[in-house]
């Protein structure tokens, strides 16, 4: 079968483009695609974006499959679609009309409980790269770092606190932890020497694939509350997943709401819940998102290549 070309406009956005390779990939596992990125990112303004990504897209195979995520891409994703006559999916919900992309696949956190049209697929949290369980015998532990934001704060102290007691409990397994962009100076060397049974990775010196290498090894993995991607990851790693607490500025926004679904629904632990004798929930199902949304872009966009 001749690969389906796949062009994934992006923003530089690591959590962008995190989102549409993982829809890009999860199609490569239903059938062979070739996938080329078209940059974007470090432009200012629209037309100096629709400019480039014409000029990219000159030197590549025509797309059968345009993909992408973040506002910046927008007027290029649509032009794109329109010169080609080849469908187009936004990862998010769009700031233009939602009418004007084949289809949106949106975190249901987003829509606000509003009935979906019918070219927008609601999804359970953002796609993602991680893939499905193999398994293989699962023993690490992974521990996720966030940090504030404009729904969350922090509590260096509580956090502290509990991953100690989490590593202690669990001082059979191989502990790792990493930090994010947005963790404050020094979280890290802090963690490490409270606590230093753990290996520290600092997100600066890991690249693309290590998270989804080291979800695929963890039976148990920790998220800060603040980090609802890196939440959505773990739940689709086959892992077990309890909640670091971080307090919430934002009680009633958009990352609360969806943290507070996930914990009633059974899929997260909140620390505060967890005991260390009965150990982490078992969440009801994997999150397969990505395979998911992938079935259906095929199915509608595409059918000829499913």
């Amino acid at each position: 079968m001749t690969p389906l070309e796949i062009h994934v406009l992006s923003d530089g956005k690591p959590g962008h483009e995190n989102q549409s390779y993982g829809l890009a990939e999860a199609i490569g596992r239903l059938r062979p695609v070739s996938t080329s990125k078209i940059h974007l990112a470090g432009l200012r303004g629209p037309f100096a974006r629709l400019k480039k990504a014409f000029k990219e897209t000159e030197s590549l195979p025509k797309p059968r499959l345009l993909v992408g995520a973040g506002h910046a891409v927008h007027p290029a994703l649509l032009a794109l679609s329109r010169a080609y006559d080849v469908p187009c999916v936004l990862l998010m919900k769009p700031t233009l009309p939602a009418a004007l992309f084949d289809l949106c696949l949106v975190p249901e956190h987003d829509l606000g409980g509003r009935e979906p049209q019918d070219h927008v697929i609601p999804t359970i949290g953002a796609l993602n790269r991680v893939l499905p369980p193999d398994g293989r015998p699962r023993h690490g532990g992974l521990i996720l770092l966030g940090g504030p934001s404009s729904s969350h704060g922090w509590d260096a102290a509580s956090i502290e606190t509990a991953i100690c007691s989490i590593v202690s409990a669990g001082k059979e397994r191989p502990w790792r932890i990493t930090d994010s962009r947005r963790s404050p100076a020094g979280t890290l060397a802090a963690l490490a020497k409270a606590c230093p049974a753990m290996a520290t990775y600092p997100h600066g010196d890991t690249g693309r694939d290590w998270l989804p290498q080291m979800l695929a090894e963890a039976a148990e993995v920790w998220v800060t509350e603040d980090s609802i991607s890196m939440i959505y990851e773990a739940l689709s790693s086959g892992a077990k997943v309890g909640l670091l607490p971080v307090p919430a500025t934002k009680k009633a926004g958009r990352v609360a709401r969806g943290v507070e679904r996930l914990v009633q629904e059974g899929f997260v632990t909140r620390f505060v819940d967890w005991a260390p004798a009965a150990g982490l929930a078992e969440p009801p199902q994997v999150l397969r998102e990505a395979d998911r949304c992938a079935a259906i872009v095929l199915k509608r966009l595409l059918p000829s290549s499913s």
